[in-house]
């Protein structure tokens, strides 16, 4: 009698990091028994990762960093080694490798895409490991757990997802040359497939952001000013991030220089646009599930988007100042 095939076996994962050191460690230890395979992708760590990649018996691809890097090249060369390995698998699984897999989530993924045929592609909710130990890291957490259940529009599915193999291959897998929200960019071409892409009610993964400085955060928000723009240019037909750009740029710069403006011309209007981000950041509070977050978190979300508009506006510059000179898209790192 046939040995029975393990329900995983149609999986593979496809691991990213560098220098990720413990964090590898965790995402690797969290892979479950009976998938059909595993692919690290090293950007030219210094550290052991690759070596603690190959004791645990995981196929290694050192990314060529003769080549401009981005994590959209590193997932793309993964896939390809994987299917190289294993063709006969159904769906990947893509992780950052600062993420570590809860004990569950792709057993449950799994059920759900098999009772959705039309699926293909799931995600749930990243949560941060340690959010207490800094505001910035507590950002970071509500930022992966406000968004909306159910199918997901321009928001993207981030680093960690579930992705039918044929329809991956379908659209040409990510944009290896974006250098942020690629992941945004392909959930866009995958929806236009016609194909489900949906977000489940479940934690998937742990993040650890690991950001205790300011410099840090500036960092971070400058390369997500930069994919808001370098994906609308892209996207422009459909619109896609176009309220993020008008957003970043009322609030980023329209509002900032209005109340330095007014500052000694005429203070009490100053105290007026002060008044109206505080507005802003009651109405983005207000507009969050109160059931599953308490109000001081809903209201700490609303002070994180208002006060990171100014760096995005910076990465929106950034975007088009290399654009109109031509000058080569670089990845912005904030570890």
């Amino acid at each position: 009698m046939a040995a029975q095939e393990h329900p995983l076996s149609q999986l593979g994962l496809v691991l990213i990091g560098r220098n990720e050191g413990e964090r590898l460690r965790l995402a690797l230890e969290s892979i479950p028994e009976g998938v059909g395979g595993v692919v690290y992708v090293d950007s030219g760590s210094t550290d052991d990762s690759v070596a603690l990649a190959e004791s645990r018996g995981v196929s290694v691809v050192n990314l060529d960093m003769s080549r401009p890097f981005t994590a959209a090249r590193a997932r793309n060369e993964g896939f390809e080694r994987l299917m190289h390995l294993h063709d006969n698998l159904r769906w990947v699984h893509f992780i950052d490798g600062d993420c570590s897999l809860v004990e569950g989530w792709i057993e449950s993924a799994m059920a759900e895409l098999a009772a959705h045929p039309d699926w293909i592609a799931v995600c749930g909710y990243r949560r941060e490991r340690h959010p207490e130990n800094s505001i910035y890291n507590r950002w970071c957490d509500l930022e992966w757990v406000q968004a909306p259940i159910g199918p997901i529009d321009q928001i993207g599915f981030g680093g960690d997802v579930i992705i039918k193999v044929s329809a991956f291959r379908e659209v040409g897998g990510y944009n290896a040359d974006i250098i942020a929200a690629e992941d945004s960019e392909l959930s866009a071409r995958l929806v236009e497939t016609g194909g489900g892409v949906h977000r489940i009610d479940r934690t998937m993964t742990y993040h650890d952001a690991d950001i205790r400085r300011l410099s840090q955060w500036w960092s971070r928000s400058v390369r997500c000013g930069h994919a808001y723009a370098e994906v609308a240019a892209r996207h422009s037909e459909a619109g896609m991030f176009r309220r993020h750009v008008r957003s970043l740029v009322l609030w980023g710069v329209a509002m900032p220089l209005a109340a330095l403006t007014f500052l000694v011309l005429a203070p009490f209007v100053t105290l007026l646009v002060l008044g109206v981000y505080t507005l802003q950041i009651v109405r983005i509070a207000r507009s969050m599930d109160g059931a599953r977050f308490p109000l001081s978190h809903r209201l700490l979300w609303g002070v994180s988007c208002l006060v990171s508009q100014v760096p995005k506006f910076q990465g929106l510059l950034k975007f088009q100042r290399n654009r109109r000179s031509g000058a080569q898209q670089t990845i912005i790192e904030y570890k």
